[in-house]
């Protein structure tokens, strides 16, 4: 089906069915939830082939779009598969399933597609599968008192700058925190601190707010370049540079940031606190100008 043909059966399926968390796309098409159905010889489902991208909406438009459609393309050419849409394209599929009333989050998932046998090579002549889908945002309820994290050794593989589906090392490590009693694990590698289990990591020390930069080894976060940019404007001073564990223990302040959770306040790292214990200044001012960011961005 070719686009012009696919938009006016999705406007015609617009018409006659509800929107809402239960509806979903799958190829073309918007239906319940329970009836969204791939092939088990799909490459997503055998061998995790695939990239996956999470959108926040308030108030029912989609926040930073642009920004995570240049991570969605990034993601897409660093497994050698071709964007099916352009941003536009995107748009007209991802808005119905918006709701004006709700904060949500858009989760959109490209697999290589449905091979004819299983092979560790690529299928020639495969069509993606393409599938989104939405939920409800629900906010980290423990703002006031903050959260608690653990550190453990970073095991994930070397490209983790793709936002690919095959999560499992990630999935692991945050288990490991649940099981100890934490809402995250910080992952270390070499003695130095790359992210969370699925999160972005931001420290202050000395004063400065302080974030690792941007390398193979983390997801840049869109909620982290946000963050950036109002330390900027608002003459925070800041920095992106490698933190060792040791660095971040000392530190009078850390947070862990992501689409869902936002601006998480970490009150404590390996049943030690972190400064007061209590979430700091610095975290209740851009945890403000966030949320004045947001609310500007969807009037």
């Amino acid at each position: 089906m070719d686009n012009k043909a696919e938009l006016s059966n999705l406007s015609a399926q617009t018409k006659l069915m509800p929107f809402g968390n239960k509806t979903v796309y799958l190829n073309g098409e918007y239906l319940p939830l329970s009836e969204a159905k791939i092939s088990v010889m799909d490459r997503g489902f055998l061998f995790g082939d695939g990239i996956y991208e999470v959108i926040p909406s308030y108030s029912g438009k989609l926040f930073r779009f642009d920004e995570h459609m240049q991570r969605l393309e990034n993601s897409l050419s660093s497994i050698r598969l071709a964007n099916p849409f352009d941003s536009a394209q995107w748009l007209d599929r991802l808005t119905p399933l918006l709701d004006a009333n709700l904060d949500q989050a858009i989760y959109l998932q490209i697999s290589r597609g449905v091979a004819d046998k299983r092979d560790h090579a690529f299928p020639e002549k495969v069509t993606p599968t393409v599938f989104a889908m939405s939920t409800t945002i629900v906010p980290f309820t423990d703002l006031d008192t903050g959260a608690k994290v653990i550190s453990v050794d970073d095991t994930r593989w070397a490209l983790c700058n793709i936002k690919a589906t095959t999560l499992l090392a990630n999935i692991l490590l945050r288990q490991q925190a649940i099981d100890n009693g934490c809402a995250e694990a910080i992952l270390v590698k070499d003695g130095y601190v790359t992210e969370g289990a699925a999160s972005n990591v931001f420290a202050v020390i000395d004063g400065i707010l302080i974030t690792p930069p941007k390398s193979r080894e983390i997801l840049a976060g869109i909620t982290r370049d946000v963050i950036l940019e109002l330390a900027e404007h608002h003459n925070i001073a800041y920095s992106e540079e490698i933190i060792s564990l040791d660095a971040l223990k000392t530190a009078s302040e850390i947070w862990i940031t992501s689409t869902t959770r936002e601006i998480v306040p970490v009150i404590q790292l390996d049943n030690e606190s972190i400064g007061s214990g209590k979430p700091g200044s610095l975290w209740q001012t851009m945890n403000r100008l966030f949320q004045d960011y947001k609310r500007a961005s969807h009037e």
